[in-house]
């Protein structure tokens, strides 16, 4: 009992983490050499970037052709829209799902459905409310286009939010990687952008909270 209740709170945490955690303490030790209560206001900090940088385990759904979230947040959009253009996924307009990642969300980032990556690309842009509709075509942000293994391919999209300053996608072209895997990760604050392929339907919808690696987005084998 002693040991489930522990894992309940503390979470891993990403190796990206670890030296935000050590500014942290560092700024903390300053703080509580200036003055205690300050020092206290540190400790709160370290907690709190622990915590933004946690990386839980998912148990990923099993039954095949289903598609997962990606990230922890809420659905903002749920429409159709033409996918960046550097994910040559075509100027025809597909359904995106995009969720909202908070300041308080994990962000460590999950492919929706196994695939080969045929795309990865990056491009310099702007750091916009993530919430917003522009920020998907706006806002600094790194594209991946998937290839599944009947055909299709579907895009993901990391986007930089208004307090996030760096995108991290540690996934290459030419990689395969299975459903719930982890390929990146945004600091602070973004929004993932996900462009189902033609004729799936959503089963989410918006202000549903999604959990990564585990929330359904979409069954690849309905019928539409």
């Amino acid at each position: 009992m002693s040991v489930s209740m522990l894992s309940t709170f503390v979470k891993p945490m990403h190796p990206e983490g670890r030296k935000f955690v050590a500014i942290a303490v560092a700024i903390t030790v300053i703080l509580f050499l200036i003055w205690e209560p300050l020092g206290w206001i540190g400790v709160g900090l370290t907690v709190w970037v622990y915590y933004f940088f946690r990386d839980p385990v998912r148990v990923t759904p099993s039954q095949p052709g289903l598609m997962i979230s990606p990230a922890d947040g809420i659905i903002s959009l749920l429409e159709p829209a033409v996918p960046p253009a550097e994910l040559g996924l075509g100027d025809q307009p597909m359904t995106r799902i995009s969720v909202f990642m908070s300041v308080f969300n994990c962000h460590v980032n999950r492919l929706p459905a196994a695939g080969t990556l045929e795309k990865v690309a990056y491009r310099p842009g702007k750091f916009l409310n993530a919430s917003l509709d522009k920020a998907s075509e706006d806002n600094e942000r790194n594209g991946l286009t998937v290839a599944l293994e009947d055909g299709r391919r579907y895009g993901v999209v990391q986007i930089a939010g208004l307090v996030a300053r760096r995108i991290l996608c540690w996934s290459k072209e030419g990689q395969t990687l299975a459903t719930g895997e982890r390929f990146g990760l945004i600091r602070f604050g973004s929004r993932l952008d996900i462009y189902l392929p033609d004729g799936v339907e959503p089963k989410v919808q918006i202000g549903q909270t999604m959990i990564a690696g585990e929330t359904v987005l979409a069954d690849l084998n309905a019928k539409s």
